[in-house]
């Protein structure tokens, strides 16, 4: 079992739908975070007391690395990191423009691994101490289940997803944990503003405060692996 109390903790896309949910759960574990979205005001209201904040935007180059140096400034330590940011696109794969296909393919395949690639000695380091580190990266049911009208989607999360598994086995010698998260549809805003498309009739989705608490679960419990089923049980939002 992981120990969350006292644990430095990153979470990127902090204000989103989930990532506020995550906040909420590791705040109330104790956590010392460090907090990263792109509105600072957002930001500022969310943060628990002791909390570091970063308003940075993922496809920023830097954002990886400085992300991983406010943690380490704030808390002395990296223990774990939680990637809830994301974006998604609606449309026909032959109908997708290029703008939209590089940012997809950045923010969820390219900054992820530099954002492992940064944290990797912290982590490490982390493990050295006798501490349990993880990385949780949600990729989500689209990895699994490519869609029509969410093929470029469906496909850089599949890419997201296998580059973590991969990832996983190869950084388990150094005692850090990759956890690769494939819920199904949440309800969040995600959705309902999409870099591209117009959003389907898309059918009641999983309550982000019940996909957080399986998460922060996931974490707690040493769990390795998240597909979809592991989501399949929990409540739908009320909407």
């Amino acid at each position: 079992m992981s120990e969350l109390r006292d644990r430095s903790i990153l979470v990127l896309g902090a204000t989103g739908g989930l990532g506020r949910e995550l906040v909420a759960l590791l705040a109330e574990h104790g956590a010392r975070l460090t907090l990263t979205a792109r509105n600072a005001d957002a930001l500022r209201e969310l943060a628990p007391e002791g909390a570091a904040t970063l308003a940075a935007d993922l496809l920023d180059e830097a954002t990886p690395r400085t992300a991983i140096a406010t943690a380490l400034m704030a808390h002395g330590s990296l223990d774990g990191v939680v990637n809830a940011a994301g974006a998604v696109a609606f449309g026909a794969v032959a109908e997708t423009t290029d703008d939209t296909l590089e940012t997809l393919w950045r923010l969820h395949v390219g900054a992820p691994l530099s954002l492992l690639c940064a944290a990797t000695p912290a982590l490490t380091e982390s493990a050295e101490q006798g501490r349990t580190p993880f990385v949780l990266s949600l990729s989500g049911a689209a990895a699994e289940m490519p869609t029509a009208g969410l093929g470029v989607y469906s496909a850089v999360k599949a890419a997201q997803s296998a580059a973590h598994q991969v990832a996983a086995r190869e950084l388990r010698r150094s005692g850090i944990r990759v956890v690769d998260a494939r819920p199904g549809h949440t309800e969040t805003e995600l959705s309902h503003h999409p870099l591209a498309g117009e959003r389907p009739a898309l059918p009641i989705g999983y309550a982000p405060s019940a996909v957080a608490a399986r998460l922060i679960a996931a974490i707690v419990d040493d769990e390795r692996d998240l597909p979809a089923s592991a989501f399949s049980e929990l409540p739908k939002a009320e909407v």
